[in-house]
């Protein structure tokens, strides 16, 4: 699984006209949806300023958690350069992978229908997402077994997750990463 989310997008908004802003959040799912379409991704979702992109096996194939490091990466070399469209935009990125129900879910008396992910797995992902800095991409352990990501030169970082007993061990990386 994979999350990206627009940092500071509400002290953008702010200083924008409603259109405008909303050309700058085209933009971004723009390049989000490109990168993980690029990357065999099932997208599940626009929230907000965020994206959420899923890797099924049956989609991405046996190696989906690689698949979803190389959509991580692809994005944030997509964040480092500017297309002059307008401010340049920094986003978080989360990736874990695990077990998830993936399914319907409605509303009261069919009210409302949708399709999504939930678990403690996708949680995990919104959560490394939102405390990935801006132009970071934060990698689970899991994440990186799964793919056999190495990660040996890139940062490493215990988080303490809002609702998580244990902390989580995770990768950075950045647009500058080479491993």
């Amino acid at each position: 699984m994979l999350f990206v989310d627009v940092r500071d997008s509400t002290k953008l908004a702010e200083g924008m006209r409603a259109v405008e802003f909303s050309r700058l959040m085209n933009r971004f799912y723009k390049a989000a949806t490109d990168a993980l379409i690029k990357t065999d991704a099932y997208i599940d979702k626009f929230v907000g300023d965020e994206v959420i992109g899923l890797y099924f096996p049956l989609f991405a194939g046996k190696n989906h958690a690689a698949a979803a490091i190389r959509g991580a990466r692809q994005l944030l070399r997509t964040a480092k350069g500017r297309d002059g469209a307008g401010p340049a935009l920094r986003f978080g990125i989360g990736v874990h992978s695990g077990v998830a129900y993936v399914g319907t879910v409605r509303g009261t008396e069919g009210s409302m229908q949708d399709i999504t992910a939930l678990g403690d797995n996708v949680n995990i992902t919104a959560r490394l997402a939102s405390q990935a800095g801006g132009g970071e991409a934060l990698l689970s352990e899991a994440a990186c077994t799964s793919a056999g990501f190495d990660g040996q030169h890139a940062e490493q970082r215990r988080l303490e997750l809002k609702g998580k007993s244990e902390p989580v061990c995770v990768r950075v990386v950045t647009p500058d990463f080479v491993g």
